[in-house]
């Protein structure tokens, strides 16, 4: 537009701190959308693997058989607390074979499956580790971006106002400073809301997954107790 501001040379004109400002609001924005498509494909793989296991699972009565099936899916969660319970499992039967101390269904109907939920629940917790990595630096940028922005936006006001006590009194002789101000707004807020947004979805994604697996566990369980007490693995 003629006689409008050119926002590119503004920026390349602005001081060195709001230029500072500014590279550090882009390279915050290009970390969370890094984060952002990973951490995507990461919980999309999660959950489609997860209903894959959960299928195999639900239709199998053999321990080996989704046993076999868990190893070879090793992006689900599910599968990732299955190995852990089962490992236990075989530890428990293991032990009570060399000390000779009883079968596995007697020591289990005896002493019940707190060994084995103390398992799933190491699972649970390594695969929320997995997934929570890099969330909460979405976190961080979303709540951190707009003060950043926002020192700018002070800084650039500052400067703007600073040349006025050098004489010059028109809109011409603030408006650049002006405009720095509003841009370093802008940009961190669009470092910012992105951010926030996919960190709430992601949450949601962890949440949702978190009580299929606390459902799983359960499940497990049921499983094991129709397996081993039952005797019909």
């Amino acid at each position: 537009m003629h006689g409008g501001l050119n926002i590119w040379q503004i920026l390349w004109e602005s001081g060195l701190v709001v230029k500072v400002v500014l590279l550090l609001l882009l390279l915050s924005s290009v970390l969370s959308w890094t984060i952002i498509l990973q951490k995507y494909k990461q919980l999309k793989l999660i959950i489609e693997s997860n209903e894959k296991f959960n299928q195999f699972f639900k239709g199998s009565n053999s321990l080996a058989e989704i046993n076999r099936e868990a190893s070879e899916n090793p992006d689900s969660t599910m599968s990732l607390m299955f190995r852990r319970g089962y490992e236990e499992l075989n530890k428990v039967g293991e032990k009570l074979a060399a000390s000779g101390k009883g079968a596995v269904a007697q020591h289990f109907a005896e002493h019940g499956f707190q060994s084995l939920e103390r398992a799933l629940k190491t699972g649970f917790n390594s695969a929320n580790e997995k997934m929570d990595v890099r969330v909460s630096t979405l976190a961080s940028i979303g709540s951190i971006t707009p003060f950043i922005g926002l020192f700018g936006t002070v800084w650039g006001i500052i400067d703007a106002f600073s040349g006025l006590s050098t004489g010059g009194g028109s809109i011409e002789a603030v408006a650049p400073g002006i405009a720095e101000a509003l841009v370093a707004t802008a940009v961190g807020l669009a470092a910012a809301i992105p951010a926030v947004w996919f960190f709430n979805i992601f949450n949601n994604k962890i949440s949702l997954i978190n009580s299929q697996m606390e459902s799983f566990s359960q499940d497990f369980l049921n499983l094991i107790e129709r397996s081993i007490l039952t005797r019909k693995e």
